[in-house]
């Protein structure tokens, strides 16, 4: 599942590639994947829920993308109405950018770009989202979310306030992107293991060291990974294409039963924690 990192590549690409284009044409192909919020009304009342194909292609025809950029796991296409476009690829999706319209059996939505490009969202499985919002509906999806870890903003007194009373595992609340936005399965497993932190601890029991020692590692692995445009196993791909580099710098994710790199125990998994593989050192991490 695209995680801060991978999201965070295919948002800069297609900043650097679309910025400016406007949108022509939309093509829908699947209408299971539509979201969108009414464009009038109280907004208490103007949730976000599917959205019929042909009103979803009409609002989108004729925006011109002013910006695009990441929010949480999302990807923000921002027009310059004030309105946006925000991809939730999770497990299957992607954002591919092709110079001319290609075949591919798992395009859910085609947008054509006033340069003659194709910018397609394709999900295997179909259980990301493609959501149409407004300036109101946006501010609210937004506000419900938590900080980001790559903001200059977010110190460690600030994850500090992301941990405090949390009785929690502290993977889950890394994990909870209501208290911290955009971290996933792949880099809780890294930072933890790199923090020397057990991921089943309560997180308000870690000490002041050991919150210090978590925060580093995990702004640290989150700009690593940025840097090596992300981690791809089966289905992440950037936008256009190309697998991400950061697999082979993995030093607790997907390696259970492997020997740990710093003491040469064998890693130990578990799917105790919200379901998700749990990859950590029982000699290392306390």
């Amino acid at each position: 599942m695209p995680e801060l990192p991978e999201t965070e590549t295919i948002a800069g690409d297609l900043h650097a590639a679309i910025c400016g284009a406007g949108i022509v044409r939309v093509q829908v192909v699947r209408a299971d994947v539509l979201r969108g919020a009414p464009s009038s009304g109280p907004v208490a009342r103007r949730s976000v829920s599917r959205i019929d194909g042909p009103v979803f292609a009409r609002r989108l025809t004729g925006q011109r993308i002013a910006r695009v950029f990441r929010r949480a796991k999302s990807i923000v296409i921002a027009f310059e109405n004030a309105t946006q476009l925000v991809v939730t690829p999770r497990f299957t999706g992607a954002l591919i950018l092709s110079g001319s319209a290609v075949a591919d059996a798992y395009a859910c939505l085609r947008l054509e770009i006033s340069d003659g490009r194709d910018l397609r969202y394709t999900d295997v499985r179909r259980l990301g989202t493609v959501a149409f919002l407004d300036a109101e509906a946006f501010a609210e999806w937004s506000g419900a979310l938590g900080p980001e870890p790559l903001d200059p903003e977010f110190t460690v007194e600030r994850f500090s306030g992301c941990l405090r009373g949390s009785k929690r595992a502290i993977k889950s609340v890394l994990m909870d992107q209501a208290r911290l936005a955009g971290v996933g399965n792949i880099y809780a497993n890294e930072a933890l293991w790199r923090a020397r932190i057990r991921p089943s601890r309560r997180a308000s029991s870690l000490r002041v060291a050991e919150r210090e020692a978590l925060h580093r590692e995990l702004t640290s692995v989150l700009r690593e990974a940025v840097a090596a445009r992300g981690t791809s196993f089966r289905d992440y791909r950037d936008a256009f294409g190309a697998r991400g580099g950061f697999a082979a710098q993995l030093q607790a994710y997907g390696r259970g039963g492997e020997p740990c790199t710093r003491c040469g125990a064998a890693l130990k998994t578990s799917h105790i924690i919200e379901g998700r593989a749990t990859v950590w050192c029982a000699t290392c991490q306390k």
